[in-house]
């Protein structure tokens, strides 16, 4: 969610000013090379993570520096062999699987590997070895996915994580945690903005947090170093290493409000706006070239620098485009459906059309997803037998209307970007809800805030006939702007939460201050979401900014629920405790490697 204003106007005064004194006179090509000295501490200095996990698999991810020229979007640097290991202990004594791969800089020395062969509900190790060195431990588990058996299963969701917004507080949170199965990351990992006019965040952290490129990425040498930038931060590399990720994209990997042609935030030739002048550009000049080149590029650096699977290679579907949605299943309990709704979607529209409701928002023809997910998403849905249903989504799922106001219709829908966009998807992915046996529980980032919704296939009839469908529970972000920082006061934003609820008595939990994370636990009889904000001496952001604060904290904020058969929200609940079962420790197949003095020896050949 961003504020309804055109980034060509949106000048921030102090910020820019601060930004403009930070950079100085220094060209795109002298920040890159800041950047790149500072993030550089050696041939794994961007950290090291997994993602993806099956029963019996993992994704292993690294990025190796082999010579001091191969900087991240260079395009500069050796081919390197690489080794990685996965073991049953942390002091690499019973190593389980080892192999070796190679990187070069046409996949800008980025590492992926998919371990097979591992068993279900278990914890492992895993370091990699290049050009002599030898990296980190990363912790991860295999999923809790065993027929006929019933595990434990958590996870956290996170979205919307802008460097410039303020420190990544909410990583160092997750990173400490040790009863999560996975973070799930639902879009908004990185923002495209610079340091200049379109800068987003606090003005206080100009020239302390501060983009690179300096200017708004386009090029793919620009979306690997930013990719690249947000890798140097030591909460964000903790929390990769410390926990399996799986993620999916949102619009800002791309550029803001990205559509199936275009974006908000995108000039092509026909565009009128020629009043842009970005840094080394001249007057008039349309740095952005073709929307679909630049979209490939995005996909390119988000592929190599993120621990997720090659799309293609696993789970084949029918789609368009490039296929990134998928889907993981947890025994018994549930599944987790991870759906893309940005590559395919139709342009938005305005909410109004001629002071009447805009017919195009309830058009068939118009799409989220592309036909062929969404009919994968509603089978999925319709054809499970487990208990439980999760939908990995982007933007809010339940309709909101728009709070009464002068220009304001009856019916009109507050946001068009989300699902209230496009209603006939809307109105098909409830259905399948409705008829399908399993309980439907979406996780949505996209918009800053906090909320715990119902479903209701007909929200005229609510509250005397809850008719919902399932439930949606949406995290907040991790640093990008929320209610607070764009109505200018908490007041204000509370006032706005609780006039939102009056309008949409369906939100059950409404809360635009806090930033953090949400943790979601699973069992056969509920689901649980439990909210965590970060801290600033204990303030969650009513009278401090606590994004500002390095020091900062995550405290727990509270708790909704839904019981197993309702498709309801009740709470506010206690915070949940320990798990009920935990991952089992690994065991060591005959003809395993078992002592750490092996991995090292391979290490060596590597130089």
């Amino acid at each position: 969610m961003e504020t309804p204003l055109s980034r060509r106007t949106m000048l921030k005064g102090g910020a820019v000013a601060a930004a403009a004194l930070t950079l100085g006179g220094l060209t795109t090509e002298e920040a890159r090379a800041t950047v790149d000295e500072t993030a550089r501490s050696g041939v794994f200095g961007f950290g090291i993570a997994s993602g993806d996990p099956t029963a019996t698999e993992l994704l292993l991810w690294t990025r190796v520096t082999p010579s001091p020229d191969a900087t991240p979007g260079s395009g500069r640097g050796r081919r390197t062999r690489v080794i990685w290991a996965v073991a049953a202990d942390p002091g690499f004594r019973k190593i389980v699987r080892i192999g070796t791969t190679t990187t070069d800089a046409s996949r800008d020395h980025t590492v992926k590997v998919v371990v097979s062969g591992l068993t279900p509900y278990t914890r492992y190790y895993y370091r990699f070895a290049a050009c002599g060195a030898i990296s980190g431990i990363g912790r991860t588990q295999t999923a809790p996915d065993e027929p006929g058996r019933t595990h434990a299963l958590r996870l956290a969701f996170v979205s919307c994580s802008n460097y410039t917004g303020g420190y990544f507080t909410a990583y160092r949170g997750l990173a400490a945690r040790d009863d999560l199965d996975f973070v799930l990351h639902l879009g908004d990992y990185l923002y495209e903005y610079g340091n200049d006019e379109d800068r987003y965040g606090p003005a206080e952290l100009a020239g302390v947090r501060d983009h690179q490129p300096a200017t708004e990425v386009v090029t793919l040498a620009d979306y690997r170093l930013r990719h690249a930038l947000y890798k140097t931060d030591p909460d964000l590399r903790e929390a990769h290493r410390r926990q399996p990720w799986i993620v999916v994209f949102d619009d800002h990997e791309i550029t803001n409000d990205a559509y199936d042609t275009g974006a908000e935030n995108h000039e092509t030739q026909d565009d009128p706006d020629t009043s842009y002048t970005g840094p080394g550009q001249p007057a008039g000049t349309r740095p952005e070239g073709d929307f679909l080149a630049r979209r490939a590029l995005a996909f390119q650096a988000y592929l190599e620098w993120m621990p997720i699977r090659e799309p293609g290679s696993w789970q084949p579907q029918p789609h368009q485009g490039t296929q990134f949605f998928r889907r993981f299943s947890f025994g018994d309990l549930a599944e987790l459906s991870v759906i893309e709704t940005r590559q395919n979607r139709s342009q938005q529209v305005p909410t109004t059309a001629a002071s009447t409701l805009n017919p195009a928002l309830t058009d068939p023809a118009r799409h989220l997803p592309e036909p062929q997910q969404l009919d994968w998403l509603t089978r999925g849905i319709t054809g499970s037998s487990k208990a439980w249903h999760l939908v990995g989504n982007q933007t809010v799922l339940t309709r909101v209307y728009a709070l009464p106001r002068a220009g304001v219709l009856p019916g009109q829908v507050f946001n068009t970007d989300q699902w209230d966009g496009y209603q006939a998807d809307q109105r098909a992915l409830l259905d399948a809800m409705a008829a399908g046996r399993t309980d439907p529980v979406v996780l949505t980032g996209d918009i800053h805030s906090s909320w715990a919704n119902d479903l209701p296939r007909d929200t005229t009839r609510y509250p005397l006939d809850r008719n919902s469908v399932g439930v949606e529970f949406v995290c907040p972000s991790v640093t990008s702007n929320g209610f607070k920082e764009s109505l200018g006061s908490a007041a204000t934003a509370q006032a706005a939460t609780a006039a939102f609820q009056a309008v949409n008595p369906w939100v059950r939990y409404l809360e635009g201050i806090g930033h953090g994370f949400t943790v979601l636990d699973v069992t056969p009889a509920r689901v649980q979401a439990d909210f965590f904000f970060i801290r600033s001496g204990g303030d969650k952001g009513l009278l401090v900014d606590p994004r500002l604060d390095p020091q900062a904290t995550v405290g727990y904020e509270t708790s909704y629920v839904s019981t197993k058969g309702s498709r309801q929200v009740t709470g506010p609940a206690g915070q949940l405790g320990r798990r009920s079962d935990e991952p089992r420790t690994a065991s060591v197949p005959r003809g395993g490697w078992r002592d750490v003095v092996e991995f090292e020896r391979a290490a060596a050949s590597t130089r």
